[in-house]
């Protein structure tokens, strides 16, 4: 079902059974299958390729030579429906790669709201992106990475499968991650070191000085105390009942399956 006041340019393709929403935007030579859906306003630049079981949501931009819904890239994956889920507000740079889910990871993968993808970013089946995230360019996330909300990955950043990285994380350009990344924190480096708190960040988004100070004790404890990760949780968790910006970081180490980064 294709919207009146959709504009679809006469070079591209639409299927039969594909939903377009109103006032969505079409440009040349794009395809989109007869599974997809496609919310209000979303703009496709030109020669974006949109399949498989996928729904993009309201107010995208999504750039030339762009493809989402493929097929995705693990051996095990037998043609099953699986699915991309995209939100509203996002802007995908030209040459983005975002792959459909696997069933072994849940069948999905999401992208959340207001995030940016620059050129040539690569999301891998099962990623789930939170909100107001940045990928720089050629930011690579392997299968079934998850970032929470406000990350920033670096330019020619590389994620390892299964990797978490949490919310308000810097990692720098052209590092490698193959460990979860706790929130707050700057990683940088092949393999991904710690390298502070990324104060500047967690400023711009309003957090107290109060909160700042309480996440830096956090991450001595964790990173400068010389102690093992069991000894300090007591301290982390006694800090996350006075300082609620704490919990997070706390809460994370349960969420952890590949090991903090160290």
């Amino acid at each position: 079902m294709i919207n009146q006041s959709a504009h679809i340019h006469p070079t591209s393709i639409v299927e039969e059974g594909a939903v377009i929403g109103p006032d969505v935007t079409i440009g040349p030579f794009c395809i989109v299958g007869q599974h997809v859906e496609i919310g209000a306003r979303t703009v496709l630049k030109s020669h974006v390729v949109v399949n498989g079981y996928t729904q993009i949501g309201e107010d995208n931009l999504i750039f030339q030579f762009t493809s989402i819904g493929e097929v995705n890239q693990d051996l095990k994956y037998a043609g099953e429906d699986t699915k991309v889920i995209i939100g509203d507000h996002n802007s995908i740079r030209e040459g983005c790669s975002i792959h459909r889910g696997s069933v072994q990871g849940g069948g999905i993968t999401r992208i959340g709201n207001h995030n940016l993808l620059m050129g040539n970013t690569h999301i891998g089946h099962d990623g789930l992106i939170g909100n107001h995230c940045i990928f720089a360019n050629n930011a690579t996330l392997a299968g079934h990475v998850t970032v929470d909300d406000h990350a920033i990955i670096g330019g020619m950043t590389a994620i390892h499968q299964w990797c978490t990285i949490g919310a308000h994380v810097m990692v720098g350009g052209c590092s490698g991650v193959v460990q979860d990344v706790p929130p707050y924190v700057i990683a940088q480096g092949n393999h991904a070191s710690p390298y502070g708190v990324n104060i500047e960040g967690l400023k711009r988004r309003g957090f107290s000085k109060e909160a700042l100070h309480a996440i830096r004790n956090a991450y001595k404890l964790l990173y400068r105390s010389g102690r093992p990760l069991e000894d300090v949780k007591p301290e982390i968790a006694a800090l996350a009942q006075q300082h609620s910006e704490v919990q997070p970081f706390y809460d994370f180490f349960a969420r952890s399956t590949r090991g903090l980064i160290r």
